[in-house]
């Protein structure tokens, strides 16, 4: 005779909040001998996934928001695959804005994003914007192969003009070989404590970084840059990873200046 605690074992898991959105878009990006092609690009919910002329054999695509969100309650996710010596750059038509849902629940974003052998994948998003009363955990999982090329930017900004910033949580997990490279946890908006401290972000309600990972690149050889003019409300800096990667991280007032310094990092960067 089986226990409780065994029969609840066997139950399945609790089905996300029926107001929410449930939405997977997908992508994957191959090499045909010749140039890139795209032989998947699967749209869903607020995900509508637009081709763009190729720019040299970097294949293009647009993330075009379909709709509002993501709402407390949604669970939302992006797989891209990029094969073997394919080239790709995705872009975003306009920032993501977590907004208060019907529900109290959080709404989930679950990005992945897989680099093959000798592929190259730019990912350039804009900026998320947390609003005030909103609740969103973010999570992006990077796997690379030994010889991938990655550009990464992620940019968050913690409310919008006046207001204060909502729940907002977000890990970056990038892998290479399948060894950890960079493994990054933040925690922004009450009840977190110390969100807004020194130590964190302090006054800025914009912030965001940048990471380059070629197998080109000798750590060593590149000490770390400080971004920016201290007498400014933006600050960041750009160093080297224990791999062949390099970090940019900025604070700024704005999301104007975030992307100033990031774009500033990116050209003092060797881009793959």
């Amino acid at each position: 005779m089986s226990t409780l605690a065994e029969d609840l074992a066997h139950l399945p898991a609790a089905l996300p909040d029926p107001s929410g959105v449930v939405a997977t878009a997908r992508v994957r990006a191959a090499h045909n001998g010749h140039t890139t092609t795209l032989p998947l690009l699967s749209s869903d919910g607020p995900f509508h996934l637009q081709r763009l002329r190729p720019r040299g054999d970097l294949a293009r695509i647009d993330i075009i928001g379909a709709m509002s969100g993501p709402l407390g309650g949604d669970r939302l996710a992006l797989h891209v695959d990029v094969g073997p010596r394919a080239r790709l750059q995705i872009t975003a038509a306009a920032s993501t804005i977590a907004l208060r849902g019907s529900t109290s629940d959080a709404a989930t974003y679950d990005i992945r994003l897989t680099v093959c052998d000798n592929a190259v994948l730019h990912w350039l998003p804009q900026p998320l914007i947390s609003t005030n009363g909103s609740n969103l955990r973010q999570t992006c999982t990077v796997d690379l192969a030994p010889t991938a090329r990655l550009i990464l930017r992620d940019e968050q900004v913690l409310g919008r003009t006046g207001e204060t910033s909502g729940l907002l949580t977000t890990r970056l997990t990038v892998l290479r070989a399948d060894r950890p490279l960079l493994d990054q946890h933040t925690a922004y908006g009450a009840p977190h404590p110390g969100w807004d401290g020194p130590a964190v972000v302090g006054p800025h309600r914009a912030c965001g970084q940048l990471l380059v990972v070629d197998p080109s690149l000798t750590p060593a050889a590149r000490p770390p840059i400080l971004l920016g003019d201290p007498d400014t409300p933006a600050q960041g800096v750009l160093a080297p990873l224990a791999g062949p990667a390099l970090l940019a991280t900025v604070v700024a007032d704005t999301a104007t200046r975030l992307r100033h310094h990031l774009d500033e990092a990116q050209r003092r960067a060797p881009i793959p």
